[in-house]
């Protein structure tokens, strides 16, 4: 029996061993989709912490449930591990780690690069290998392959499988979880694609489209989020200028989409959060001057939001000159770190950002977030207000909404009679609004 024929068996019978490799947002529900679709899973974390976290049922994650973790963890289906000599023992291995931008906004590839060599050593003939972290195109072939093959001394696709899968993974979404989201697989030769594919479909409930090349995988998942930022940088623009034209942005978009075709709504905000949309293009934009090409439209949507956490400080300084306050000095009360509503995901939040601009005003500023109760971002670190109420708010010279978090009393803000900007529309629905201005 080859290879192919081996894998596959294994498939059928659900006797493949799984591994994960990184236990963050995107690993650690991916560990636990393939357990309980009866799979042996064994999740590879370099953080103690984490993996204690795993062994001991213990979920920090939104979207895995508690319960099931704990029931998986046991029955002996999942573990954790920080001893990558254990790779040895699974079929297939994930690799979910992170893929940030360095101080000089260049991809760091060192977490994928690391840890492919730590998986290299303990390769055992017949694994699949798949890339999962969101990376430029050319990653799994240029980057991945060498480093496995010499580590091993295994050749691709005689000895293994590696392919490219990017991870879907959306926070706090109620509708698309990472098990009924289509998949797209892109592995090196056919016998990969059609072995890897097969994997994902006997534990998803989504579609698995299949591409000719791990190159296009990683592309299309560079579209999915670069397509997303081109056009909330358009609508970051658009609001600029309908706001120095006393138009309501917000009202336009609604009026545009009730056309039912070639038009979907994106909004404004404070710039840009999250794991992907904020980073990604910076790597498709750094991998295209390797080939003497310059995606000018995409640089510019990101000068755009980049610049939004400015701008929503210089706009903010403008309502306090209307009550003859300055920015320096000002107690600035923030609502809202995570970067999108109802999680408590702050990476890349655009809020830490508008308080980054704000303290360099001279404002003192407080946040209250019970999604996300403290944080540490670089040098600053910061606990939420325990509560906020009328008279706690008119402590505060202004309020700043910068994530449209559901758990907020909002009528009771405006109420207050603080000035507030609101920089997500979240108090839409409040019909006192003269203190309220909007993005």
């Amino acid at each position: 029996m080859g290879m192919k024929e081996e894998l596959l068996k294994k498939i059928k019978d659900k006797t493949l061993t799984m591994g994960v490799c990184g236990l963050g947002y995107v690993g650690l529900p991916l560990a636990v989709d393939k357990a309980r679709h009866g799979y042996k899973t064994i999740g590879f974390d370099v953080q103690q912490s984490k993996v204690d976290m795993v062994n001991a049922g213990n979920n920090y994650i939104g979207d895995v449930v508690n319960s099931e973790l704990k029931d998986l963890v046991a029955s002996g289906m999942l573990s954790a591990t920080t001893d990558f000599s254990h790779v040895c023992e699974v079929d297939f291995i994930a690799i979910c780690v992170p893929t940030p931008l360095d101080t000089h906004q260049q991809p760091d590839i060192s977490y994928v690069r690391d840890s492919t060599i730590a998986i290299s050593k303990h390769l055992k003939k017949g694994t699949m290998v798949v890339l999962e972290s969101t990376t430029y195109p050319g990653t799994t072939e240029e980057l991945l392959k060498p480093i496995l093959e010499e580590g091993s001394g295994l050749v691709c696709g005689k000895d293994f499988y590696l392919g490219f899968s990017p991870e879907r993974v959306d926070p706090g979404n109620l509708v698309y979880k990472p098990s009924n989201t289509p998949k797209v697989v892109g592995a090196i030769g056919a016998d990969a694609t059609e072995v890897i594919s097969m994997v994902y479909r006997s534990i998803l409930e989504g579609d698995v489209h299949t591409v000719s090349c791990p190159a296009v995988a990683e592309m299309e998942k560079i579209l999915e989020n670069t397509y997303r930022n081109v056009n909330i940088g358009l609508i970051n623009e658009l609001a600029i200028l309908c706001n120095r034209m006393g138009i309501d942005i917000w009202e336009v978009i609604d009026a545009a989409k009730t056309k039912p075709y070639g038009f979907q709504p994106f909004y404004p905000g404070p710039g840009l959060g999250g794991h992907c949309i904020p980073l990604d293009p910076y790597y498709l934009s750094w991998k295209a001057r390797e080939y003497g090409f310059h995606t000018s439209m995409i640089e510019s949507s990101m000068m755009v939001n980049d610049r939004m956490p400015e701008y929503t400080v210089e706009r903010a300084g403008k309502i306090l000159n209307r009550f003859k306050k300055s920015l320096n000095g000002a107690k600035v009360l923030i609502l809202g770190v995570a970067y999108k509503q109802d999680i408590d995901d702050y990476r890349e939040s655009p809020a830490i950002r508008v308080i980054e601009e704000f303290e360099k005003t001279g404002a003192q500023v407080a946040y209250y977030d019970k999604w996300v109760p403290k944080f540490r971002h670089g040098a600053i670190a910061m606990d939420s207000i325990p509560t906020i109420s009328k008279e706690i708010l008119n402590g505060y010279d202004i309020v700043c909404v910068t994530t449209a978090h559901t758990n907020v009393d909002y009528d009771m803000v405006a109420a207050a009679g603080v000035p507030v900007f609101d920089t997500k529309n979240a108090m839409k629905e409040v019909k006192n609004r003269e203190n309220i201005e909007v993005l």
